[in-house]
């Protein structure tokens, strides 16, 4: 048993130990009146105890048990004063649990957590970025205007830290340090500039809602950014999708010009009678004169649209809304799929998306007509979804749909829920008006509705019936006597006031019934309904005016009870009525016009969509929801007349070394210019000494640094290299990658902005060499010493590479080995029957790929299985995810029968596992391939020591360290054994090992050479520990469901 049950034993007196941090049950029996209260302070004392322990166990168990209870939603404030004694522990696990309970109580304990402040101002560096975040977090939380200055400062630090989880925390504790200090906004905006231009993903999100907080007014922030982030918008976390999604909208609306107002250019197609000949010239060129969209504007369009695929509601609606917005409406239809799928999520999911639907619909039907069906009510909706599914059908209706709606309404009306049965008789009601060719049908289905036996559809339907008679009074005189039969058996008030009302209204066409009404209500006035009274008045003042011979007296009676009601509304409107009808003396000038007062005609009443107004507010957002706008709530500008300089959205960049030539093709221009720059021959002298110790690096030293030296480069925001430097290393590089697209331009403006003391110590050998593979032989004869021996004077290339690479430990000993010999598995892309003759196998061979550095090589193997030669074998057609690259193999002229050839193919993956799609063709034929890596394909295997390793595993722990458990016969736990059944599943190197139960492998990934490590550690018994620690998590954790199988079984 272990000491912490043991002391809870002690203290609870023997028995059954019950969890600690959980309330007493029945098993624990009460001593008293207070058993229960005695109970809870017991265990809260042995908490605190475990807190005191000696033994990080039980600290750590404790602080397990707090937070399981602060998950569960109880107070655990009483044990801060314990918990925080523990902020400065040496146990990663405890300070981890101490640093979430402190986010937690910190601003409840002000006081005492301002004691520990030190401590985490010390905690913020922290080697761990997990520790150095919840410093931040914690002290972001406590919400005291003296510390301001620490917080801004600590911010500060955080912004500029390598690991991007930490600089992601310096985001969010921007916004509390704002809502604490609004006084601090300039030096925050500072910061939020800064943060902007980072390209970690983790950050883009958090920095936006940030700048969303303190200054969404700053646009001016965003131009430099904007193709930044929409570029990374597919790779960014969902909620982080959603705030950038928003921002982007707001910024497009002020940018760039109506993509929408082309229509009223274009349209315009009427000749004026006086223009002349010339004007009608003009305007004919404006007509033809077509809309442009701004590059930029059809950026933000093409990189939002893969979202829609999202399993994020919240990232759909927010891509919705971006179409519905800011899209041409041509291209805004594509939403509608998107959004009617998320009608099978919850029901508080269709609620929003329904009321965006609602919207949507009234101004562009034909959007949502495809999918008419999915707006079909079902038994099993709650019913504020049936209302706005009924909204939205009600919208959609037009003369081709109308007859299946009105059977669908028919069933509705059945309903047994009451309030849906009435808003479907509305709905009936507004699809008389809107569609004049089956007004009568809808009047005559409403008709039959008033012998339902339920009250409230046949009040509902009185109603609506009234507003529908209204609009054509002449036509229905025969529905008015049948409604006022049923007055006797109507009683609910609002159906017996719309009875009277139309009575009154028609009291002309109904002589003889109107007279007989008014009779009876008379009994049953001073029973009535308030609403039903005022209408009893107004039928008894107008059979006055028009029938007094018959109801002179009656009117009179009905003026009487009136006037001594209860109610002062029917007081005030006796006297009213009895001084404008009945002349006397006293009455004025308005008597003589009491009928026309009375008996005027009265407007038809407009049946319109509640949503009609609700297209100003942006969709998806709260106000929207609400229909009122909320706090926070920033509106969407109008379109600009003209849009602003384009210009602003580009960013500076250094122009890129010209390229060199080969001999006897040297350019024209600069004749006399030196073969090396001043700046280079200076970078020559000073970094000679060390290019024996820069030869023995490697090329995954180089890619590794390369993508942390962007990284810090972007961080520290210090002054980049020197610019002769920088343009030879970029051009340089974007020689030996073979890239023109503008993303790899992009990381190279980047490298070439890394500080001047960031000389690299490991060289490009292997990628020079690739290059001598790759260009032509011509270009190596440039370099007047060959690359691969120590010399004073190297080539240029190799200066611009070594001046990219950041002073690192890890450059000089972390380098791509030979990998571990495995029998090629191949795999079938074509098979012969579907090829017709032509059969197709590929496997990888687990070497650097010549094509570039970032690539994937593979091998295929073509097979020609016919009697026939098969001629012009090519890749046509590819479709690959965004950011995928492939370099594909040359023609094949031809192929004889019963022939083989292999080829070589590169596919940058970009570190996943995603599908490269592509055709196979010939002369006559093309057919789909796929080629899908497995995980352990991506990698490269690394040579490097066990200390290295440590190292590097050290700095990736935490969020970046996938663990499992794995139980074997003892056979399967031989090294030899453990090492066949790792490299036969991931291309990874051995690390050696000074203990026997430890194995290590290291890799780094092709495309951006993230390390890979994984360890086995062998446990006793039959288990052992799998770990893998990587920066690509999700890679981390897909290699390690492969593994787990194959170590697992014999």
């Amino acid at each position: 048993m272990s000491s912490n049950s043991f002391a809870y034993n002690e203290q609870s007196g023997g028995g059954e130990a019950t969890e600690l941090g959980q309330e007493a049950t029945s098993t624990i029996s009460p001593s008293g009146a207070f058993g229960l209260f005695s109970s809870d302070m017991k265990k809260n004392e042995d908490l605190k105890q475990m807190l005191e322990s000696n033994k990080d166990s039980a600290k750590l168990d404790a602080m397990k048990r707090i937070v399981g209870m602060i998950a569960k939603g109880k107070n655990a404030s009483e044990l801060f004063p314990a918990v925080v004694k523990n902020v400065a522990s040496k146990n990663i696990e405890i300070k981890k649990l101490v640093y979430v309970y402190l986010v937690r109580y910190a601003e409840e304990q002000q006081d005492l957590a301002l004691l520990s402040i030190s401590t985490f101002q010390r905690a913020l560096k922290d080697p761990n970025q997990l520790i150095r975040a919840s410093a931040l977090r914690v002290l972001s939380s406590i919400r005291v205007p003296i510390i301001v200055p620490i917080m801004m400062l600590a911010i500060k630090e955080a912004s500029a830290d390598l690991s991007p989880y930490v600089r992601k925390n310096a985001a969010h504790a921007i916004q509390k340090l704002y809502s604490l200090d609004p006084e601090q906004k300039e030096m925050l905006i500072e910061i939020i500039e800064k943060l902007l231009k980072d390209k970690s993903t983790l950050v883009a999100g958090s920095v936006v809602m940030a700048f969303e907080e303190v200054c969404p007014d700053r646009i001016d922030l965003i131009h430099k950014n904007y193709r930044k982030l929409c570029n990374l918008l597919v790779d960014v976390e969902e909620w982080g999708q959603v705030v950038i999604i928003h921002m982007l909208t707001r910024y497009a609306r002020t940018q760039f010009v109506s993509p929408w107002r082309q229509g009223d250019v274009l349209e315009d197609n009427e000749k004026d009678f006086y223009d002349s000949d010339e004007e009608q010239k003009e305007k004919a060129d404006k007509r033809k004169r077509p809309y442009a969209m701004d590059p930029d504007h059809r950026l933000l369009i093409r990189n939002t649209k893969p979202l829609l695929q999202s399993r994020n509601a919240a990232v759909v609606m927010a891509v919705a809304q971006l179409y519905w917005h800011i899209a041409p409406k041509s291209e805004a239809g594509i939403i509608s799929k998107s959004l009617v799928r998320l009608l099978r999520s919850s029901r508080e999911v269709q609620y929003i998306v329904l009321q965006n639907i609602a919207t949507m619909s009234i101004q562009r039907k034909g959007m949502f007509e495809p999918y008419l069906k999915s707006f079909y009510v079902r038994s099993t909706d709650a019913t504020m979804i049936k209302i706005l599914k009924l909204e939205i059908l009600t919208n959609l209706a037009n003369e081709a749909n109308i007859s299946t709606l009105l059977r669908e309404f028919q069933t509705y009306v059945k309903s047994q829920d009451k309030q849906f049965a009435a808003a479907t008789i509305q709905t009936i009601g507004r699809c008389a008006t809107s569609i004049t060719e089956v007004s009568d049908t809808c009047l005559n289905g409403l008709v039959c509705l008033l012998s339902n036996r339920d009250e409230i559809v046949v009040a509902e339907s009185v109603v609506v019936i009234k507003k529908l008679l209204q609009m054509q009074p002449m036509q229905h005189g025969e529905i008015i006597k049948h409604m006022a039969k049923l007055l006797d058996s109507i009683t609910v008030p609002v159906a017996r006031a719309s009875i009277l009302w139309l009575i009154g209204e028609n009291c002309e066409r109904v002589p003889k019934i109107a007279p007989d009404v008014l009779r009876k209500t008379a009994k049953s006035f001073t029973s009535e309904d308030d609403l039903v009274k005022l209408q009893i008045l107004n039928l008894g003042a107008k059979l006055y005016l028009t029938n007094s011979k018959q109801t002179k007296l009656l009117t009179q009676y009905i003026l009487n009870l009136g006037k001594y009601d209860q109610n002062y509304d029917i007081r005030d409107r006796t006297r009213f009525i009895r001084q404008l009808i009945v002349p006397n003396e006293k009455s004025g000038a308005l008597s003589k016009y009491a009928k026309k007062i009375f008996l005027a005609q009265k407007p038809a009443p407009l049946l319109e969509s509640p949503f009609k107004d609700r297209d100003h507010f942006q969709l998806g957002t709260l106000s929207h929801t609400l229909n009122t706008k909320a706090t926070g709530y920033l509106e969407l500008s109008n379109w600009p007349e003209v849009a602003p300089d384009p210009s602003v959205r580009n960013v500076e960049v250094i122009e890129l070394a010209k390229e060199w030539t080969p001999a006897g093709k040297a350019k024209k221009e600069n004749p006399d210019k030196k073969f090396y720059s001043e700046s280079e021959e200076e970078e020559d002298s000073s970094e000679s000494s060390s290019d024996s110790e820069s030869e023995s690096g490697s090329e995954s030293g180089e890619d590794e640094e390369d993508d942390r030296s962007g990284d810090s480069a972007e961080d520290s925001g210090e002054s980049g290299s020197e610019p002769e430097a920088g343009k030879g290393r970029a051009a340089t590089r974007s020689r030996a990658r073979g890239r023109g697209d503008s993303k790899d331009v992009d990381k190279e403006k980047e490298n070439s902005k890394t500080s001047e003391s960031s000389s690299g110590e490991s060289s490009s050998i292997e990628e020079s060499s690739s290059d001598s593979e790759s260009e032509s032989e011509s270009e190596i004869n440039l370099v007047s010493t060959p690359v691969a021996l120590p010399t004073p004077a190297l080539s240029p290339s190799l200066i611009a590479d070594l001046e990219g690479l950041n002073l690192s430990a890890t450059s000089s000993v972390i380098s791509v080995s030979t990998p571990v010999f495995v029998p090629g598995k191949t795999h079938v892309l074509l098979h012969r029957m579907s090829g017709k003759g032509l059969a197709a196998h590929y496997f990888f061979p687990r070497q650097p790929c010549i094509f570039g550095d970032k690539m994937v090589s593979v091998q295929i193997t073509l097979n020609n299985t016919t009697d026939q030669k098969i001629e012009n074998i090519h890749v046509g057609g590819k479709k690959l995810p965004m950011g995928m690259q492939m370099h594909v193999f040359n023609p094949i002229e031809s192929l004889e029968p019963a022939g083989s050839i292999t080829v070589s193919m590169g596919i940058d993956f970009c570190d996943s596992t995603q599908t490269a799609s592509f055709q196979l063709c010939t002369k006559d034929d093309c057919f789909s391939v796929n080629i899908q890596p497995p995980v352990g394909e991506l990698l490269l295997p690394v040579a490097m020591s066990e200390k290295d390793f440590k190292k590097e595993q050290g700095m990736l722990s935490g969020m970046n360290e996938t663990s499992t458990t794995i139980i074997a016969a003892p056979q399967n736990f031989a090294s030899s054994v453990i090492l066949q059944k790792i490299v036969n599943v991931a291309n990874v190197g051995v690390v050696p090992s000074g203990q026997d139960n430890i194995h290590r492998f290291a890799a780094k990934t092709v495309h951006s050479g993230s390390l890979m490590l994984v360890t086995v550690e062998l446990k006793e018994g039959s288990t052992a520990q799998l770990i893998i620690n990587t920066e690509k998590t999700v890679i981390g954790s897909v290699l390690l469901r492969e593994l787990k199988p194959v170590l697992s079984q014999g």
